[in-house]
């Protein structure tokens, strides 16, 4: 049992080791990218393929216009974490996380949620708990938004389903 351990502590070191090894010696990296780049996915990415048309981007800023009567609520509650950075608690109401919809036909009352940090989207979130791990210095403001399962914004009479609170962070 102890060799078998052994030649396995020594495989893991050896085979993550060569793997990076070999993938530096490829010119692979291992650094982010900005998924709405397509030349990040090797060539342009073809949105009428997926089905979203070639207005795909505008799609995203053209809201879905709700009734006021049973439309879905957003409230957040934003914490200093123990550790570090701070959590975001979304609350919603009428509303269901989907994220085995994501980017597919609206569903009234399901998708998902955007945040984001002085204006800048942060990402998609499929859940109310989200830990941000470093907000910028200064006064922020973090604000969620309720979104349909194909990203559209959610809104009641022209005014989008958000919440916002502005902090100043040390």
């Amino acid at each position: 049992m102890n060799r078998t351990l052994s030649l396995f502590v020594i495989g893991l070191v050896f085979g993550g080791g060569l793997g990076f090894a070999i993938a530096a010696g490829n010119g692979v990296t291992f650094d982010g990218h900005d998924h709405a780049d397509p030349s990040a996915h090797g060539g342009a990415m073809d949105h009428a393929a997926m089905g979203h048309g070639s207005d795909h981007e505008m799609m995203h800023d053209t809201p879905i216009d709700l009734p006021a009567a049973n439309a879905p609520t957003v409230a957040m509650e934003l914490t200093d974490d123990p550790m570090a950075g701070h959590n975001l608690h979304i609350i919603t109401s009428n509303f269901a996380y989907a994220p085995q919809q994501a980017s597919l036909a609206h569903t009234p009352g399901e998708g998902h949620a955007h945040v984001y940090i002085n204006g800048e989207k942060l990402g998609r979130v499929y859940g109310p708990w989200l830990h941000i791990a470093s907000l910028p210095k200064g006064e922020v403001t973090v604000e969620v938004t309720l979104n349909s399962n194909d990203h559209r914004p959610l809104s009641v009479n022209g005014t989008a389903i958000s919440a916002s609170t502005t902090l100043t962070v040390d």
